[in-house]
């Protein structure tokens, strides 16, 4: 496997989508708390959850940032990514999936994994849902934004709008991670120069601190 290559934020080009000869099979948690319990999973390709070298290569690359901080999994399908969080020392989890049937499967892994005091699922559109978010901690965040590849051509204002939403709402040393393609461009986020963009074919995962932006600009 190619090292993963760090990059400012650049045009997009057209987009090589997930690779169909290579399925996901099984989830488990890669680390923390919780590490090498597994997650179920329909083997929905919809789903599309994040594949397990990608997600441990991302939360190498948060370390300790998910300690004492409220993670929000904006398209959770299975839950992989705030769970993780949680597994990682987040104090709690918001998990919101538009898909019922994928809202009883996240259900299903908190339950296994005896997280009911500390993750709750929102069933709904995350667009609706960010347009009025439901009270959350004043803790920061951890922010995770991996939705299906075409929503960033197909509802490309939309995902933007959600994204520079949220990021206004948040509060100080609260973190971002958004999961794309090659064809989305990071530069119409907040901060476009500072975010942190690695490739993992074909997936490209960028992170940034809201610390830092407020650092930056004081």
């Amino acid at each position: 496997m190619a090292p993963d290559r760090p990059h400012r934020a650049t045009k997009g080009s057209r987009s090589r989508g997930d690779d169909p000869a290579e399925p996901v099979v099984g989830l488990r948690i890669i680390g923390g708390t919780y590490r090498g319990r597994t997650l179920e999973y329909s083997g929905d390709l919809r789903t599309r959850p994040m594949k397990d070298r990608v997600r441990e290569s991302l939360f190498n690359l948060l370390g300790m940032r998910c300690k004492g901080k409220h993670a929000i999994d904006l398209f959770a399908g299975t839950g992989a990514l705030g769970l993780e969080a949680i597994s990682r020392g987040a104090l709690g989890a918001t998990l919101i999936e538009r898909h019922y049937p994928t809202c009883q499967l996240i259900e299903q892994n908190i339950k296994q994994l005896e997280m009911h005091a500390l993750a709750h699922v929102s069933f709904g559109d995350t667009f609706l849902w960010a347009r009025k978010p439901q009270t959350l901690p004043t803790l920061p965040w951890v922010v995770f934004c991996s939705p299906p590849y075409e929503f960033y051509v197909d509802r490309r204002d939309d995902m933007l709008k959600l994204l520079n939403n949220l990021y206004t709402l948040a509060p100080e040393e609260s973190v971002f991670v958004v999961e794309s393609d090659e064809r989305f461009d990071f530069t119409g986020l907040p901060s476009p120069d500072l975010w942190d963009i690695r490739e993992y074919p074909p997936a490209r995962v960028g992170l940034l601190d809201k610390m830092t932006n407020s650092a930056a600009s004081s």
